[in-house]
């Protein structure tokens, strides 16, 4: 890959699988309550996910999980050390816009960052809201209140974020348009985004998931937007970014 230099670059990071090494919303079940996990499985297909992950964490309370288990965990969490180098670097080289666009919530988001030393990467994070109450619950929400306007993807995004929608609404917020953007992901729901991207833009997606297998169709009949780039392990996505 050989990309010009720009003088504007966005770069937008998706989370779980994309940033981190793991789904933060599952591996806090996995570790501390693995009947709560199993049980998450079963429901996924009845209840929306961000519904789902919000009624487990209570439930995650009342077995009498504390709020600093959970932290603990959060930070434990993989993260590749290459994941940790390869953005600091290209945070440090300058001329690029940190945008994090994911589907899990602000507080497991911020608390393994701040974890990797990572609490000022990004310049905007974009998720589903969540807070601490006094008794130590983890109160999480769609980013999309059920109650109130709907947005109306058309491509797949789960109802709680149409994350198209939400790259749109940010490069509104920071206009001039940038030079070129890098998108990193590799979930479905990362494919409405990509397919609103120019063809001086380029896709990081990570092999073998959800975006790999919905991205080959429109590359292979050339109705990719942009370009596209593929990595497995951080190392690659590491690479990857050196080359911005």
């Amino acid at each position: 890959m050989s990309l010009p230099p720009v003088e504007r670059q966005l770069i937008v990071f998706d989370f779980d699988w994309s940033l981190a090494d793991q789904d933060s919303d599952r591996w806090i079940f996995e570790v501390l309550a693995p009947k709560l996990r199993k049980k998450m499985k079963e429901l996924k297909k009845e209840i929306q996910w961000t519904d789902l992950v919000a009624q487990s964490l209570k439930e995650l309370h009342e077995l009498g999980a504390t709020r600093a288990e959970i932290e603990d965990t959060l930070r434990i969490m993989p993260f590749h050390p290459a994941m940790v180098r390869g953005t600091s670097a290209l945070k440090s080289r300058g001329k690029t816009t940190f945008f994090c666009l994911s589907n899990a919530n602000i507080i497991f988001i911020t608390t393994i960052l701040k974890s990797k030393g990572l609490e000022n990467l990004f310049d905007e994070i974009v998720t589903n809201p969540a807070e601490w109450d006094p008794s130590g619950l983890l109160k999480l929400r769609r980013r999309v209140d059920p109650s109130g306007p709907q947005h109306g993807c058309k491509v797949g995004c789960s109802p709680n974020m149409c994350k198209g929608d939400e790259l749109d609404a940010f490069l509104k917020r920071h206009q001039p348009d940038f030079d070129r953007i890098v998108y990193v992901g590799d979930g479905s729901n990362d494919l409405c985004p990509v397919l609103r991207l120019r063809k001086q833009d380029v896709v990081f997606c990570r092999r073998f998931r959800g975006l790999y297998n919905l991205i080959k169709p429109y590359e292979e009949e050339g109705r990719l937007p942009c370009q596209v780039q593929y990595w497995t392990g951080a190392w690659e996505a590491e690479a990857l970014l050196d080359q911005l």
